[in-house]
């Protein structure tokens, strides 16, 4: 199959060379660095490692955390009186 694609031409440069030295064509040579390229990218699968989050000791709680929404409510009415208090 034929296509086109862009090379940087040092790249472009450097397979040529290669080419030559090898005495094949360009398009063998291409051929042949894409399927390893590609053959390899396939066997190298890394272990994940797994994620792990750095946690710091926060203190005792300043409020009780059982009423840990009534207060985020009471902080969220109070906020949107203020910027009500502040279009008049």
């Amino acid at each position: 199959m034929r296509t086109t694609i862009s090379i940087n031409d040092e790249l472009l440069l450097r397979l040529k060379e290669k080419a030559a030295q090898e005495k094949i064509s360009l398009t063998k040579l291409l051929n042949r660095i894409l399927k390893e390229g590609m053959q390899s990218s396939q066997k190298v699968s890394r272990p994940k490692r797994s994620y792990r989050e750095k946690s710091f000791p926060m203190g005792e709680p300043l409020v009780g955390l059982d009423k840990a929404l009534a207060l985020a409510g009471k902080l969220e009415d109070e906020e949107i009186v203020r910027k009500i208090l502040l279009r008049k």
